[in-house]
C-alpha cells in the first residue's frame, strides 16, 4: 500500500515577506525594510521624547525643588493709585411700610357632631352644651374624662340618655359622645 503526501497549502503572503509580515533582508546581513522603517520611528520618537524632557527641565519654566529653595525673593515694588470722585447728588431712598391683616384663628368650636372625643378648649369651647338627644334607638352617651387614656379612673362624669340632655364642659377635660344629636353652646 502506498500513501501520498497531499501538496502543501499555497503560501498567500506576499513574495518576499517573511514569516511574520517583515520582509526578507535585502541582502546578506541587512535587516529587512519593515525593521528600519520602525527603527526610523523608534528614533524620532526618542528624539522627541528627550526634546520634550529638555524642555520641562530648562531654565525658562516655573522653579521647583532644590532651585526653587536657593532662590530668595526679593522684594517687590507696589503701587497705589488714588482717585477722587466728584460728589453727586444723594440717592433718593424710599420707606414703604407694608401692614399684614391678621386672620383670627376661629377658635373652638361651639357646636360640635354628637359622635366624637374633643379637647375643651382646644377643640370646642367650655361652656354648657345641650343635644336633642338620641340619634337610634340605643340612646346616646356622653362622658366627661381627666385624660383621653380611655381608662375607668380618668371618668369625671357620664350619661346615657334617651331624650334631650344638657352637660357643663370645663377647660383641659375629654369630652366624649356617641350616638347622639348635635350639641349646641347654650351658656
Amino acid at each position: 500500500m502506498t500513501f501520498h503526501q497531499p501538496p502543501p497549502p499555497p503560501d498567500h503572503r506576499p513574495q518576499g515577506a517573511g514569516p511574520f509580515g517583515l520582509g526578507t533582508p535585502t541582502g546578506p546581513g541587512q535587516p529587512t525594510r519593515d525593521r528600519r522603517r520602525w527603527l526610523t520611528y523608534g528614533v524620532v520618537a526618542l528624539v522627541f521624547l528627550l526634546i520634550g524632557v529638555g524642555i520641562g527641565t530648562s531654565s525658562g519654566s516655573a522653579d521647583t525643588g532644590e532651585a526653587a529653595a536657593r532662590t530668595k525673593a526679593g522684594p517687590r515694588p507696589t503701587a497705589t493709585v488714588t482717585e477722587t470722585a466728584e460728589a453727586g447728588p444723594a440717592p433718593t431712598v424710599t420707606e414703604t411700610e407694608t401692614v399684614t391683616a391678621k386672620t383670627e384663628k376661629p377658635g373652638p368650636a361651639t357646636s360640635f357632631s354628637g359622635e366624637g372625643e374633643y379637647l375643651v378648649g382646644e377643640d370646642i369651647k367650655a361652656g354648657i352644651y345641650k343635644t336633642a338627644g338620641a340619634e337610634d334607638e340605643f340612646g346616646c352617651y356622653w362622658e366627661r374624662a381627666k385624660d383621653a387614656s380611655g381608662e375607668f379612673d380618668s371618668i369625671v362624669a357620664n350619661n346615657n340618655l334617651n331624650g334631650p340632655g344638657r352637660v357643663t364642659l370645663n377647660n383641659g377635660e375629654y369630652f366624649k359622645t356617641n350616638r347622639c344629636q348635635e350639641w349646641k353652646r347654650v351658656g
